[in-house]
């Protein structure tokens, strides 16, 4: 453990003591030997002042000292005002957008350090006060010397030591947890914790935030859905990024909306579509998508278009994660939980000894009371808790893959319960999701394949006269007088090769032979 990590906890103590948020933990139904440990501690048996702040305020001002880490944490909990007391969740919500900032003079002079020119060169208009402050970056207005009204987005200075330290605290964390429970171990707390830091460390690199936001925008151009702002390109660097300032009213105002008279119950529907089709159309998804980063379009309110910002963590899912999790959901839809136990136990995300019926009666319980439910009756919080019970009972794994997808899910969930209470999440979601497996076996789906595999061919014929080539080398044929025997099964095995490459061209939904035919033509001709 190096020794900034070890100031950085004496530090997190400084700042739990100095806010009293042992007290706000301690005030929560928590076991008995917590508060016996609790008084334990040499800080509680001095004197403490008294502050006059509420406890949301002083859970707020901790989270944003300690950093972005712990600002995200802070961020996320907000979304989730049905698990949190309103004065708790109005207090976080400020986390979102309304961070601190930082000097705007070391702003303006590292957006100048960036772009190698003055800031009065690039730009026409440059607001010092900062539009908005997050937990990674804040935010100025400005106008292109062009015209164009932009935003121009730095990074904080200083953050990268201190996510460091942050998460060389998270590894030691969850490698002890590993160590000390089984339970842990099936939750895979390391992978969890290294996910996460690469996203976070993704996160301060600005370029890549806009090429995420170059792609989200081209995945909907003309959409009447989502819009995403337009990125400059000559005027984004690692640490600055400018793209078009958009003018809407953020998702949470809802007296606002209410005012213009907006569709609340389609804008909640579309929500849900907007989430599915980024997670199964295109499989790049915003996973960062909370109230501060999502605001509507005044312009046509009976036909609300959300306008998207800060791409700064996006989701992808392979084509098996797509296809696992569309036909789980389908059979949660359907209440098959026969089917929804099968295909656990067919990925592998529970043991294959996995008793069936044990399983599908494990799984009906948490899930039949949700359904045929308004999402206002619907506590997922406590869905979520009953379901890693239930993994915990059959040994079922963690997927790190899909925390973020699970993170956004909840960030969806939340903001849908804020804008219509009456949303049926899973009704809205159905039709969705059979539309894409349909379309998954439609001509033109398959003709996509056929194409793909066609541009295969060259490769699988390159290796299959590779093969043959080495067989025919006599240094080859010298050098292993004792395996004259394997020529015949090798000579099979650059046939196969060959007769894959020739299958991939003739098979399209059922592709498995020819990749069969390939596998088995590559052991039999390498094996020893």
């Amino acid at each position: 453990m190096k020794l900034l990590a070890v100031r950085r906890l004496f530090r997190i103590k400084r700042v739990v003591i100095r806010y009293q948020l042992d007290d706000l933990l301690l005030a929560l139904p928590v076991p008995v030997w917590l508060h016996v440990l609790s008084a334990l501690l040499p800080w509680r048996w001095l004197p403490r002042r008294t502050l006059n702040l509420s406890r949301g305020a002083r859970l707020r001002l901790a989270l944003e000292e300690l950093g972005p880490i712990f600002i995200k944490f802070g961020q996320l909990l907000s979304t989730r005002r049905d698990l949190l007391p309103p004065d708790i969740a109005d207090e976080l919500a400020k986390l979102q957008d309304q961070v601190p900032p930082f000097d705007p003079a070391k702003a303006q002079a590292l957006i100048e350090s960036q772009l190698g020119a003055r800031v009065s060169e690039v730009f026409a208009r440059f607001d010092a006060q900062p539009l908005a402050s997050a937990s990674v970056a804040q935010v100025h207005a400005a106008q292109l010397n062009s015209g164009e009204e932009v935003v121009v987005k730095v990074i904080r200075p200083g953050l990268a030591p201190v996510i460091e330290q942050d998460m060389a605290w998270l590894f030691l964390l969850a490698r002890l947890a590993e160590k000390a429970s089984p339970d842990a171990r099936r939750l895979r707390p390391v992978e969890v914790v290294s996910d996460y830091e690469k996203t976070i460390f993704d996160e301060l690199d600005l370029l890549r935030e806009a090429a995420n936001a170059s792609q989200l925008r081209r995945n909907f151009e003309g959409s009447e859905l989502l819009y995403v702002p337009q990125v400059y390109w000559d005027l984004c660097r690692p640490k600055v990024l400018v793209m078009e300032r958009i003018y809407g009213i953020q998702v949470t105002d809802l007296a606002t909306l209410a005012d213009q008279r907006t569709d609340m119950k389609l804008l909640a529907e579309r929500g849900v579509e907007i989430f599915f089709t980024q997670v199964f159309r295109d499989s790049f998804f915003h996973a960062d998508m909370h109230p501060g980063n999502i605001f509507v379009s005044t312009r046509t309110p009976w036909n609300p278009q959300y306008i998207a910002i800060d791409c700064g963590i996006i989701g992808s899912l392979t084509p098996e994660d797509q296809d696992y999790l569309a036909r789980n959901l389908i059979a949660f839809f359907k209440r098959d939980y026969r089917r929804v136990a099968q295909l656990h136990i067919d990925s592998g995300w529970v043991p294959a000894d996995t008793k069936v019926n044990d399983f599908e009666a494990a799984i009906r319980t948490v899930c039949e009371p949700i359904f045929e439910k308004p999402l206002k009756d619907i506590s997922f919080g406590q869905l979520l808790l009953r379901l890693f019970q239930t993994a915990r009972r059959f040994n079922m794994e963690v997927q790190p893959q899909l925390v973020l997808l699970q993170k956004t899910l909840l960030n969806i969930e939340g903001l849908g319960r804020q804008l219509y209470p009456d949303l049926d999440l899973w009704s809205t979601a159905q039709p969705f999701l059979e539309r894409w497996m349909r379309e998954r076996v439609s001509p033109l789906h398959l003709l996509r394949n056929l194409q793909l595999q066609a541009e295969q061919v060259p490769h699988l014929s390159q290796i299959a006269r590779d093969a043959l080539e080495r067989l025919n080398q006599p240094a080859a044929i010298q050098a292993a007088p004792a395996a004259s025997h394997q020529w015949p099964a090798r000579l099979l095995g650059a046939a196969l090769i060959g007769g894959a490459a020739s299958q991939g061209l003739l098979l399209t939904l059922a592709t498995w032979p020819a990749w069969l035919m390939l596998a088995g033509g590559v052991y039999l001709v390498l094996r020893r």
